[in-house]
């Protein structure tokens, strides 16, 4: 029994021996394969003297403990390295280029950086090389890192104590592009790290084109497309080798070696350039002399400061509503606006030019912009001097071409033709005028001028009797003649007639959305508009009761030509009858023939069909012009930014309207013509009291009140004459609530 159990304990250690011994094959086979090296150093030294074997096994230990290291820490980078998102090296953000309505015409630049991004054909060959030859000369010839470079720079370090850049162009670009600390041992590794990335994804053109497209150059100039036209004038890709040889010296210190700065140092920077390129084969020395000797055109003073515009203020507020957040920061878009350089230019001109004669006028008692451009820049405040606001629009389109703001936008940023609100007055008296004939009344009906009387008009206090600016009156005239010489009290009564709430909602509909007082006094323009509003709103008049909402920005596409914004094209609503509009139109034509715009053809010699109003607040507070011709309409106002009057005699016909003259006389007629503003719709000939606007009745014809009207079809009564029933007829489709007749007692 104790034999059999002892032979089992035996064939039971026998498997546990065999484990062990297998264990052991495979230690002893790991650490040949671990150590191999040290094994056959030992196996080649074993005749060498102790001292010597001693010697070469410490230094073959020591070797293997720096690649041991060097493996752990590239893993270590290596792991850190894949965290950053290498699409960043291809995202920059760019300045986006707006362009005029023609797509061509360069008008501004807004968001991003100062920067405008280029590819690598875009580029003058001349700076490529020089680039090469002044920050990575074996850029081609090496990957992500200079071991040359490297080794170099510690030389120099340990020998001289002297501290010498040894980053290649890849990694300038891993640092241009990812935030890390840099500048630390901890930092340069992590950069190597990314630099080596960027080579295995990028290929060499692509890395100077993006490393190209991000270097700084001072004065917050990145890129070399911005670089060379702000320091040059020129695209990058017309850069001599002179200029080129200079934009690739100044880059290690932009601000210190700035041409704006210190031109000298900027040239002894680019004959630095210029050796290295011939030391290094890129050109020869008759070229290099000959660059030498080339006389550098800088951008002179008087254009380095880019000045802003009230236009460019507009499309960023638009571009603010239609683009995300990621497309602003990042910019790097073309846009296509509205905008007619030309007549932008004309307006702005026109507006400057007209104010600094008025400022000249004897006994002018406010701030001239002359003095106020006296005053040292530190010390200045928002200037006081007279100001003024431009918007034209296209009628049928609603495109914006010339928007201005102000006497100068550097001076004031404050946006007059989108957010100055100014009482418009008898500007808004031939809205009024249209409301009325809305609802039945005809131009040639008769309204009373006569004072308004206590209780008389629904709505106002009886004391309220708003007083001609003329202070005088008169019986009996025509609504057309009212409109015409701009009448108050008539006026009021074809406001009383029309009905407050139907030229509140006429008013909505043409574009003045803010609140509007619910006052008789709203018939008088007692409200506040800005320019903008303005104009949009006139376009009614020669679009025959359509408006088209105005817009700045008709197109917008990325870098690669895809279209970020399609535009939003011509909307349109109909905002009045066609009659009724063109029967308002037809009168604001009389006013620049012989009512109070007739300065407009007999002075400023404006001959194109047009019509307009002009508009004076009380103690001459705010002056207007709104006017338009088959293809334009344009308001101008000009006035105190305080609020104050202006000057004695500052009407709307003195300060207005001779700016909107100079401004439409520069639209050029082939793009703007200037037909016919005569109605294409059907007109029919009508008998027509003069006292209710009705089909006149034989009673009509007995009281001499009955006239020959041509009417629009739109506008024909469908009632005949309450006033004078006798033997009335009533048409077939009688309407159940017939128009009151015009009060005129």
């Amino acid at each position: 029994m104790a034999a059999r159990k002892a032979a089992k304990s035996k064939n039971k250690r026998k498997p546990a021996r065999k484990v062990a011994k297998r264990n052991t094959k495979r230690r002893s086979l790991l650490y040949k394969l671990v150590f191999w090296p040290l094994i056959l150093l030992e196996h080649a030294t074993k005749s060498w003297h102790p001292i010597y074997r001693f010697l070469v096994k410490s230094g073959a230990a020591l070797a293997s403990i720096g690649l041991f290291i060097f493996l752990l820490m590239a893993v270590f980078y290596g792991l850190r390295a894949q965290t950053y998102d290498l699409d960043k090296v291809t995202e920059m953000p760019a300045r986006s280029i707006v362009y005029a309505n023609d797509g061509k015409t360069e008008i501004g630049t807004v968001h991003g950086d100062n920067r405008l991004m280029l590819e690598f054909d875009q580029i003058s060959p001349w700076f490529i090389k020089a680039l090469i030859a002044r920050e990575d000369a074996r850029f081609y010839d090496h990957g992500a890192i200079d071991p040359r470079g490297l080794a170099r720079a510690f030389s120099r370090f340990v020998t001289r104590g002297k501290k010498e850049g040894a980053s290649t162009i890849t990694m300038q670009l891993a640092d241009n592009t990812f935030s890390y600390a840099g500048k630390t041992v901890d930092g340069k590794l992590l950069e190597m790290a990314i630099a080596i990335r960027i080579e295995n994804r990028f290929n060499k053109e692509e890395i100077l084109q993006h490393y190209m497209n991000r270097i700084f150059w001072g004065h917050s100039i990145r890129g070399i497309e911005s670089a060379s036209r702000t320091y040059f004038e020129k695209p990058a890709s017309q850069l001599s080798l002179s200029e080129a040889a200079m934009l690739a010296g100044i880059i290690r210190g932009p601000n210190a070696f700035s041409p704006f700065v210190n031109f000298e140092k900027a040239v002894e920077q680019r004959d630095v350039t210029l050796s290295r390129m011939v030391h290094y084969e890129f050109i020869t020395q008759d070229q290099a002399d000959s660059a030498k000797k080339e006389q550098l055109k800088i951008r002179p003073d008087g254009r380095r400061i880019i000045h802003d515009s009230y236009a460019m203020d507009a499309i960023r507020r638009d571009l603010e509503v239609i683009l995300e957040q990621h497309n602003i920061q990042m910019g790097g878009l073309h846009i296509t606006t509205t905008i007619d350089p030309h007549l932008q230019k004309a307006a702005e001109h026109a507006i400057e030019s007209h104010l600094s004669k008025m400022e000249k006028r004897s006994g002018f008692a406010h701030q001239t912009r002359p003095q106020y451009l006296r005053i040292p820049q530190q010390q200045r405040k928002e200037p006081k001097y007279l100001q003024g606001a431009v918007v034209c629009i296209e009628n049928k389109s609603g495109a914006i071409r010339a928007i201005v703001g102000g006497r100068n936008a550097d001076e004031s940023k404050f946006n007059r033709a989108l957010h100055g609100r100014r009482q418009i007055g008898s500007l808004f008296k031939p809205f009024v005028y249209m409301s009325a004939f809305d609802k039945g009344l005809q131009p040639g009906a008769w309204v009373r001028d006569s004072r308004i009387r206590p209780g008389e008009i629904k709505g106002a206090q009886r004391s309220w009797s708003p007083a001609n600016s003329d202070g005088e009156y008169k019986s009996m005239m025509t609504v057309a003649e009212a409109l015409a010489k701009s009448r108050n009290t008539a006026s009021v009564r074809i406001g009383d007639y029309a009905g407050i709430n139907n030229v509140l909602e006429t008013a909505r509909k043409v574009g003045f959305n803010q609140k509007i007082p619910n006052t008789p006094a709203t018939y008088l323009g007692a409200f506040e508009a800005t320019p903008q509003q303005v104009a949009q709103a006139y376009t009614v008049f020669s679009n025959g009761g359509t408006i088209y909402r105005p817009f700045i920005i008709s197109q917008i596409t990325d870098a690669d030509g895809n279209v970020v914004y399609p535009g939003s094209g011509a909307l349109s609503y109909t905002a009045a009858k066609t009659g009724s509009a063109w029967s308002v139109s037809n009168t604001l034509q009389e006013v620049t023939t012989r009512g109070t715009a007739a300065s407009l053809r007999s002075v400023y010699n404006f001959k194109a069909p047009s019509g307009g109003k002009t508009g004076t607040t009380d103690n001459y507070r705010d002056a207007w012009f709104a006017g338009y011709t088959s293809s334009l309409t344009c308001a101008v106002w000009v006035g105190m930014d305080n609020n104050t009057r202006t000057m004695s005699r500052g009407y709307g016909s003195t300060l207005a309207l001779p700016i909107w003259a100079n401004v439409m006389k520069a639209a050029d007629s082939r793009v703007y013509p200037t037909h016919s503003l005569k109605p294409t719709f059907p007109f029919q000939n009508v008998r027509i009291c003069r006292f209710t606007s009705q089909i006149a009745t034989p009673g009509c014809e007995s009281h001499r009140s009955a006239y020959t009207a041509s009417i629009p079809i739109d506008l024909i009564p469908e009632h005949t004459c309450d006033n004078h029933p006798i033997r009335a007829e009533v048409l077939p489709e009688e309407p159940s609530t017939p128009p009151r007749a015009l009060p005129v007692r």
